[in-house]
């Protein structure tokens, strides 16, 4: 397990933050995949591979998902020297995927373009001298996720012990609130720590996190249930906005206020945070979630706070963090992090849409349904989708 995360490269990374359109068009393959003798013969069983799969395509760009994309059926891609073929069983779903859509990641890159960031599969056939093997499971970052098969170079693949979907969690959530409040942060025994949106997917690894540095962890969430869930990982105080005001909890509970707070979901939130943000204190900035419209666009909600006078008042820090700027510090958290969870110190929660009313997410088409899901803020943990593969577990220990 360990060696799964020590993978992680900022060469990875890089690749999928500036694809370019030449990077793009390979995910275009040959008109027919007809394995050469070389990629059957390596296979221990030949899988059967169709000649057709599902994608999800940027047709054009723009914030409203559904509006900006559409599936395509295309060839199954061929892998060439030093790549390999991979039939995805889960893609994962980050907020990231509608700002990907919109271009906010690739200005470069014009439609159309594949979509998705992050997923993990089994890998069915390779190219001459790859050095992987059929049959193994593997993560990658990488855009054009959405897809129910994709080519990757070796290099971008990394070995997982199995197909346990818990296996997408620390890629992009994990390692951003273990580099976010260490580097952004710089959390410590005593302090008090607000995670928003604490339930998620990265606020999950944030409360974790918070409370094995000894900090007093509060978290905000939409659902009781959401409350016992942050209560069993460790949250010292659930709130929950839908039925009590954060405000008035954090005035009459914490009148010294917050010292950090891991946020993720802006406007009248983030404003309430910085009200209550302690003298010295940290707010770390990792989204905005609430930017997702009930039409399905995007819109970056404004503060009604008087900046830049109101962070002299506090001598305060409003952070920006994007987890893109920081691969140098990737495989030493990730080497952490996998060995809090190998112990058992980290657990990773997965939400495949089982309670939702369209759930569970199954195949590519159910991505936009999934991609609702989270931004209605009803998921917990990580929301995925099972692209080849049979339901989640609901809590997956690592």
């Amino acid at each position: 397990m360990l060696l799964f995360w020590l993978a992680w490269s900022q060469r990875c990374f890089a690749a999928t933050c500036h694809i370019n359109q030449t990077k793009a068009n390979q995910i275009r393959p040959s008109p027919e995949f007809k394995p050469p003798s070389s990629i059957v013969s390596a296979m221990t069983s030949p899988a059967v591979v169709p000649s057709q799969m599902k994608q999800i395509m940027v047709k054009e760009k723009g914030s409203n998902y559904r509006k900006a994309t559409e599936i395509v059926t295309v060839p199954v891609p061929e892998p060439q020297a030093k790549q390999v073929l991979v039939r995805i069983s889960y893609a994962a779903i980050n907020a990231s995927d509608v700002l990907l859509c919109d271009g906010f990641y690739t200005p470069g890159l014009q439609p159309p373009y594949p979509a998705g960031l992050e997923a993990m599969g089994e890998i069915v056939a390779t190219g001459e001298g790859s050095k992987l093997a059929v049959g193994q499971n593997v993560n990658f970052f990488k855009i054009g996720s959405f897809s129910e098969y994709v080519v990757l170079d070796d290099e971008l693949v990394t070995v997982i012990p199995s197909a346990d979907p818990a296996n997408l969690l620390i890629a992009i959530s994990g390692l951003t609130a273990s580099i976010a409040l260490e580097r952004k942060g710089n959390i410590k025994s005593g302090d008090t720590l607000l995670v928003t949106a604490a339930a998620g997917a990265t606020g999950q690894f944030a409360v974790q996190l918070g409370k094995l540095a000894g900090c007093h962890v509060i978290g905000t969430c939409s659902t009781d249930e959401k409350a016992e869930f942050l209560k069993s990982i460790g949250c010292d105080r659930p709130v929950v906005y839908t039925r009590e005001s954060l405000d008035e909890v954090l005035k009459q509970e914490y009148p010294n206020g917050v010292d950090v707070v891991y946020e993720s979901i802006g406007n009248e939130i983030f404003d309430t945070c910085f009200k209550n943000l302690s003298r010295y204190g940290r707010i770390i900035v990792i989204g905005v979630i609430s930017g997702y419209e009930k039409d399905g666009s995007y819109t970056i909600p404004a503060t009604k706070l008087p900046f830049p006078f109101a962070t002299v008042d506090k001598s305060c820090d409003i952070l920006g963090f994007f987890l893109g700027h920081y691969g140098a510090d990737m495989s030493v958290h990730a080497e952490r992090l996998a060995k809090l969870m190998s112990s058992g110190q980290l657990k990773a929660e997965v939400d495949n849409g089982e309670k939702s009313e369209k759930g569970p997410f199954r195949g590519i088409d159910m991505v936009y349904d999934a991609i609702d899901h989270m931004y209605a803020k009803k998921n917990t943990g990580k929301v995925v989708v099972a692209i080849g593969a049979g339901s989640t577990k609901a809590t997956v220990p690592v």
